[in-house]
């Protein structure tokens, strides 16, 4: 089984709880992909933060993919329809950027998300949207604009070279809440069980998932768990030949 790792929302504003996933994530020997969001809500451009920016430049000196997750993160200035309600329902508090987006708007975001990360230095390898929400439409502009791969929540979407989908599950938590976060923990341990034996499986982890004690004690003992059975392997292994054929 190979594992693929992600911190999401990379960003100045979270900057402490990215840290500690980051350190977490050495303690067990693993480089994570790092998820960065170039302007998060609208209030956080990296171009203001030389330290963030020279901290994420010296992980991807050390290993780490670089992704774009979005250009702001929020929904903010986008309306959802009922079918939006409905495929967002209990996955997210208004934070699906690409959830309603069309093509030209989504590869709009797109660009301009790529152009602020590259002018800092910092080379995507691929996109993931927040929340892995999106419609087809952003697959088709993640291809479009020279990326590798983008996923969702059941799959990775390799859109470089011969396109394809690899499904996937996700391991995540979510402190949103107590409730929440109680619940997450509970079914990350179950998913060890139910999904140890799929061919290509997600660690995904958020800034805030250390911040409740439910959360906080599940994190490094499902990673030391998924690690201990699997391989971590990085996103851009997936566009190989030899990986077409194995998932």
């Amino acid at each position: 089984m190979k594992l693929l790792v992600s911190i999401h929302d990379v960003t100045p504003a979270l900057m402490p709880g990215v840290e500690s996933l980051w350190a977490l994530c050495r303690r067990h020997g693993v480089v994570p992909a790092l998820l960065v969001v170039p302007n998060w809500h609208g209030a956080w451009p990296i171009a203001d933060h030389p330290a963030f920016l020279a901290w994420v430049r010296a992980r991807a000196a050390e290993g780490a993919e670089i992704v774009l997750h979005g250009e702001r993160h929020d929904e903010v200035g986008s309306e959802r329809s009922m079918a939006d309600e409905v495929r967002a329902f209990g996955r997210t508090n208004k934070e699906g950027e690409f959830l309603t987006l069309r093509r030209e708007e989504a590869s709009a975001r797109i660009a301009r998300g790529l152009a602020l990360l590259r002018e800092h230095g910092l080379d995507p390898a691929g996109f993931i949207p927040p929340a892995w929400l999106m419609r087809d439409d952003t697959i088709a502009a993640c291809a479009a604009a020279g990326l590798g791969f983008t996923e969702d929540d059941g799959a990775i979407h390799v859109t470089a070279g011969t396109r394809r989908r690899l499904a996937s599950p996700v391991v995540r938590w979510s402190g949103r809440s107590a409730s929440r976060a109680w619940a997450s923990a509970a079914l990350a341990a179950l998913r060890f069980h139910l999904q140890r034996d799929a061919p290509l499986v997600r660690i995904a982890f958020h800034p805030s998932d250390l911040d409740h004690p439910a959360t906080a004690t599940s994190v490094p003992r499902e990673l030391a768990r998924w690690v201990g059975a699997g391989s971590v392997i990085r996103y851009g292994n997936l566009a190989t030949p030899r990986a077409a054929a194995a998932y």
